[in-house]
């Protein structure tokens, strides 16, 4: 019986130890064979077993006398048919999709591609290994509206002098007490983890001397990279449980869109071996041609039950092993998408939001791709949260000084109910960013006005060119001090902007701190200083303002509630809001119009217990006039002073309280 019984596949795929050896399971639906070959640990072939076919292409066999520690590949066979989308290739050694730990890195290597070459001296080994006590852990500590921090593991850590040097760059380090405080200090809710999984690098990548180092590019599903987890799932238990005795949930950042088995010259390394026609998406017209709705070369069938079977067994297996609290999930219209385009209600989609394992985990999509309609912000629907690109494009220009963008920006502010209040939702789902890994780190959006990508070898043509950045006056590093204080006050005000806005907010490591990648917006093939946190040249005052607006945050939930703002509500909730002009008089239609508005005011809550934020993106100073209150105004943020003067470039908030 299979665990997914709602999707109608015989059998569970997937290696298990039994009381007297391993029985394995592969799932190869048009295969006319399958092999499991035995390794021993000097990477030499010991033994094959050819596994007995059943239904539905289910081939498996037990193995007697094998114990924990196996190292297995497989070998499949079947018609070699590239027009009809069949590569079966007997020559190639593939990782079982459900494999849990392999024995190293994936590593590109021509061969891998080459019909007919021999690969297991370069292919990795799937270890045998028995399960960890399962897991069932409660309800996440993360709530919407919370901080969710963005942490590429190997990148944080690889510089961080009080992380043991052996656990640098690894998922262990973030257990350390040194990472634990800096995240208590900015009052973070949850880390998403960018992914984790074994991943292999582009094919490009190895003659221009790079590497991967984002890892957006997987091979397996359910076994973490070596790279990142030597001690495989348990070095993701050990840093999960350091992370929630402190109060941080755990977040994975998923790839369920494609592999790293790239296009139709890409490797060969596990399900493009096993069935390519039944894993991958093809042209309805002419069956050999892949769909690249991902840009990375290949889409994976989401709408086929072979995949649904292994997106679930994935994430069940992070949640019951590990103890994740959710997953944010890259280029999420993929899993939604079947031959007619997306649907809000595809079965997977469904699938997961009613799984008994996975129904009460934070659930985060990043809702486009780059195929036909795939621009879906909004349209995920509760209790998916998303990424919100407007939020930071508006953001950005704001700062930036583009004219007509105070309306656009007070939008954002209350938690864009214009893409968000669909089907009477008074509740907002927008994950808020201003930067993330994808594009310019926060303390470029200031420095730079176009990208430099020159550093990853494809003579700048890579990366987004609409960054909606700024430099200040000078492209790139300056010595001046004029322009690094204009920066420095921009920078700040991006934060501030970012941690007074209604819904979940994300900041990406190393934004709070200064981390620069020298003008690079596209730097996933750097695994070098490029993006390595530098912990030893901290920019410690932009640490302590984030620090200051992460606690004010966090202790008003004024701020951090995911109710939309509600204008000239009379109820006296906390989220009504008034928007005023920085000289106290509510803001009238010519205000909103105004093109050169360069400061206004939101005062949010019920009388008695309002919080005031003034925004002003001029570069001078200028003073307010608070409403008038029941008790007195006081200071609540870093640059607040009772005189009410607002600095040039900044955002300052007032609560008010008892006389």
């Amino acid at each position: 019986m299979s665990r997914f019984a709602d999707l109608g596949l015989p059998g569970n795929p997937g290696a298990e130890l039994t009381a007297g050896g391993a029985r394995f399971t592969v799932r190869a639906p048009l295969a006319s064979s399958v092999t499991l070959c035995l390794f021993d640990p000097s990477d030499r072939e010991i033994a094959r077993h050819d596994l007995e076919v059943s239904s539905g292409g289910l081939f498996s066999s037990i193995v007697q006398g094998l114990e924990a520690g196996t190292r297995y590949g497989l070998r499949a066979d079947g018609p070699w048919q590239p027009a009809n989308g069949h590569l079966f290739d007997p020559s190639k050694l593939l990782v079982d999709p459900y494999a849990i730990r392999l024995d190293r890195p994936f590593a590109y290597d021509p061969r891998l591609g080459k019909h007919g070459e021999d690969t297991a001296s370069i292919v990795p080994k799937a270890i045998l290994e028995t399960p960890l006590p399962p897991l069932n852990p409660g309800r996440p500590m993360c709530e919407p509206g919370g901080l969710i921090y963005e942490v590429p593991v190997r990148a944080f850590t690889m510089l961080h002098p009080e992380v043991p040097e052996a656990d640098r760059g690894t998922l262990r380090a973030l257990a350390h007490p040194s990472i634990i405080e800096h995240l208590r200090k900015l009052h973070v809710s949850a880390v998403e983890l960018m992914p984790i999984v074994a991943w292999i690098d582009e094919r490009h990548l190895p003659p221009l001397g790079l590497t991967n180092a984002w890892g957006y590019n997987p091979v397996t599903m359910l076994a973490l990279d070596p790279r990142l987890a030597p001690g495989g799932i348990a070095d993701l238990r050990y840093a999960v449980e350091a992370l929630h005795a402190a109060g941080i949930s755990v977040i994975l950042d998923v790839v369920f869109n494609h592999t790293g088995e790239s296009d139709i010259h890409g490797p060969t390394l596990s399900m493009r071996g096993l069935g390519n026609a039944t894993y991958y998406r093809h042209d309805q017209h002419t069956s050999g041609l892949l769909i690249n709705d991902t840009g990375c070369g290949n889409t994976l069938a989401c709408d086929q039950p072979v995949v649904q079977e292994l997106v679930l067994a994935a994430m069940r297996h992070f949640v019951t092993q590990a103890g994740i609290d959710g997953f944010r999930f890259d280029l999420a219209p993929i899993l939604g998408r079947d031959a007619n385009g997306f649907s809000s209600e595809a079965r997977l989609l469904q699938l997961i939001v009613d799984d008994p394992v996975l129904h009460d985990r934070l659930l985060i999509a990043e809702p486009w791709d780059i195929g036909p309609g795939g621009y879906q912000l909004g349209n995920f629907g509760p209790p998916w949260l998303e990424w919100n690109d407007h939020a930071r494009d508006d953001i950005r220009r704001y700062w930036r000084g583009d004219p007509t963008m105070t309306g656009a920006l007070a939008t954002r502010l209350s938690g864009s109910s214009d893409i968000f209040a669909k089907n009477g939702a008074s509740r907002t789902r927008s994950t808020n960013f201003v930067a993330a890994h994808d594009g310019f780190p926060l303390a470029d959006l200031v420095c730079f006005n176009e990208k430099h990508n020159e550093a990853n070898g494809e003579e700048n043509r890579d990366g987004h060119g609409a960054n909606y950045s700024w430099n200040n006056g000078v492209e790139g590093p300056s010595d001046d001090p004029a322009i690094l204080a204009a920066r420095e006050a921009d920078a700040r005000a991006l934060i501030a902007t970012l941690f007074a806005s209604r819904g979940t907010i994300l900041l990406t490591a190393g934004d709070e701190f200064g981390h620069s990648q020298g003008g690079n917006n596209n730097a996933y093939a750097q695994d070098n200083a490029i993006i390595w946190r530098n912990w030893d040249e901290l920019n410690q005052g932009r640490l302590d303002f984030t620090r200051a607006w992460a606690e004010l945050r966090a202790k008003s939930p004024l701020l951090s509630r995911c109710e939309f703002l509600k204008e000239n509500d009379a109820s006296a909730t906390p989220d009504q809001v008034a928007w005023l002009t920085t000289d106290g008089h509510p803001m009238t239609p010519s205000h909103w119009e105004d093109p050169g508005r360069n400061g206004f005011m939101m005062v949010l809550g019920p009388t008695g217990q309002r919080l005031t934020v003034v925004f002003n993106r001029s570069h001078g100073e200028i003073r307010c006039v608070l409403p008038g209150a029941q008790g007195l105004w006081y200071p609540a943020s870093p640059s607040a002073s009772i005189e009410k003067a607002i600095p040039p470039r900044s955002v300052v908030c007032w609560q008010e309280m008892p006389g």
